[in-house]
């Protein structure tokens, strides 16, 4: 795709954020959304190498919308700045309702490219499953943190949002106890746009999220059992 463009749309929609300007752009927004369109169907295919549950993933499906929710905060800006997608398996618009790990990637208006892969703040059943199982299966947990691939490439799990003491129901001497307060298990990294290489944007977000896989099977075998909500 044309990278250049993109990245130029995007910060002159950083200094536009109105509908007025979007509404004059909206043909150059169309092109640019179309060939991000085909970069996410190809690395779909990519990803499906190592992964085939996300092999029949609708591409159309895993791009976010450019339109920003007003419902909520002080923000009104009506758009995003960003070109995003996630990939799931099954034709899932993203595992925000029941939960389940997705393979991340964005484009900003400063020129980063953001790629990672887990779960982003599952929902509250999820999350004290994927937190038991921490427990459960202490063992392959750490295996996972010591893969040598993921931590290559990603380094940690991500602490944004980290609990300050352990949640209801959980040791404070569990061995994954500061994995256990984190409400999200996601992995990512960002680096500068190889604007002049853009052939190798797919391969490359491949190879990178391949590293990740560790991560993303461990959390698949996550199984929520019904009961009441519980503090976090």
């Amino acid at each position: 795709m044309h990278l250049r463009d993109l990245t130029q749309f995007l910060a002159e929609l950083s200094e536009n954020n109105n509908r007025p300007w979007f509404a004059m752009n909206k043909p150059r927004y169309d092109i640019l959304r179309a060939e991000f369109l085909e970069v996410v169907t190809a690395l779909i295919g990519e990803l499906s190498r190592f992964d085939p549950l996300v092999a029949h993933c609708n591409p159309k499906k895993a791009l976010f919308r450019i339109n920003r929710d007003l419902r909520f905060g002080h923000d009104k800006r009506p758009y995003k700045t960003r070109f995003s997608a996630a990939i799931v398996p099954n034709d899932l618009r993203r595992p925000s309702t029941a939960g389940g790990p997705a393979y991340y990637l964005q484009i900003g208006a400063d020129g980063q490219l953001l790629f990672g892969a887990g779960e982003y703040t599952p929902p509250p059943p999820r999350l004290r499953a994927i937190r038991t199982r921490m427990v459960i299966d202490a063992a392959g947990f750490s295996k996972v943190l010591k893969n040598s691939k993921l931590v290559r490439t990603f380094g940690q799990l991500q602490t944004e949002g980290k609990l300050l003491r352990p949640p209801k129901g959980f040791d404070a001497q569990d061995v994954h106890i500061e994995s256990i307060k984190l409400r999200s298990f996601f992995v990512w990294r960002e680096v500068d746009l190889k604007l002049n290489e853009p052939d190798q944007l797919v391969p490359d977000l491949a190879s990178g999220l391949k590293d990740s896989f560790a991560l993303v099977d461990w959390l698949r075998a996550v199984v929520v059992v019904d009961q009441p909500d519980q503090p976090e």
